[in-house]
């Protein structure tokens, strides 16, 4: 089959399986968006946008200055949701009916990454808070969204859209033994029995924190115009919602801890991607708010997370 095929070029290009090559998606796109954060010329230019963005010369100077006009509208941002929601409703359909997709990615992972496996209950629910998790910022991004002429740069529009699409794949391959060897029944989806302490602690926790980034985001499009926000959230804390995402991602990592194991460590490297980029841009909106706002205004702030960062 030609998908088959692709798939397995793909891995031999990079002499990987199915698993490691999405981990090191997820870890390299890191890497490469701390180091265009150090160099001052790369920083300002790549990874600042919306409304902390400088404006782009007019006439480019240079190669740097051209680049960093392939630009896109910040409004793009509602793609990465569309993605997110389309890849979960995809791949839901493909692990029922064990289709080709699934088929030539499951078969795919090593004997090594196969010999703990996620469980198919534990698939349902990881899959299920994904789609949750992206239903509701699609929502978010629709309803809260104002006309703005703020814009990003394609590359960052375009590493999203990747993050979001590895991310649908991500959040089962670890349960790719368990989806061959059994098929799906309606037992899978009925919580009859009692939920593991694991489950029984870390859904909530997610839960929790999904309301309060969407408490933040309610909050943030309320706002008449840019002003140091004053929400008890944002007490002293300059993004809680990046925090609150970031909680969201490494409770689904501990949920998806396959029999053995601590943590879903593919899905730790998606939580480490989400949690370097969000650090960075936090890290760039403080800074925006001390040259609005002054110094004084956020000097002892957190970044995203009260006495962790």
């Amino acid at each position: 089959m030609i998908l088959s095929l692709w798939v397995d070029k793909a891995l031999e290009a990079t002499a990987m399986d199915a698993v490691d090559a999405l981990r090191a998606f997820f870890l390299l796109s890191a890497i490469t968006t701390i180091t265009i954060s150090i160099p001052t010329s790369l920083h300002s230019r790549f990874l600042v946008y919306g409304p902390r963005a400088t404006s782009t010369p007019a006439q480019s100077k240079g190669l740097l200055d051209y680049l960093a006009t392939w630009q896109v509208p910040h409004s793009y941002f509602t793609h990465f949701y569309i993605a997110s929601l389309l890849s979960s409703v995809f791949w839901a359909a493909q692990i029922a009916c064990k289709g080709a997709a699934f088929r030539a990615i499951a078969t795919r992972v090593s004997e090594e990454h196969q010999r703990s496996s996620m469980s198919l209950t534990q698939v349902v629910i990881c899959c299920a808070l994904l789609f949750l998790q992206g239903s509701r910022r699609l929502w978010e991004c629709i309803s809260f969204s104002k006309p703005s002429s703020s814009r990003m740069w394609f590359v960052h529009w375009a590493l999203g859209l990747g993050f979001y699409l590895a991310a649908g794949v991500a959040i089962w391959i670890e349960g790719s033994r368990a989806l061959l060897l059994n098929d799906f029944s309606i037992a899978h989806f009925q919580m009859t029995n009692a939920p593991s302490l694991r489950t029984f602690a870390l859904v909530p926790l997610f839960l929790v924190a999904s309301g309060l980034q969407h408490d933040s985001h309610h909050y943030l499009s309320s706002l008449k115009k840019y002003t140091l926000p004053e929400h008890p959230m944002f007490r002293g804390v300059v993004c809680p919602h990046y925090g609150a995402e970031c909680i969201i991602y490494l409770s689904l990592a501990l949920v998806a801890a396959p029999r053995g194991e601590w943590i879903n460590k593919t899905m730790l490297a998606c939580f480490v991607f989400v949690a370097v980029n969000l650090g960075l841009t936090a890290r760039n909106t403080k800074q925006w708010y001390a040259q609005k706002f002054g110094n004084d205004s956020v000097r002892d702030w957190w970044f995203m997370v009260p006495y962790v960062y």
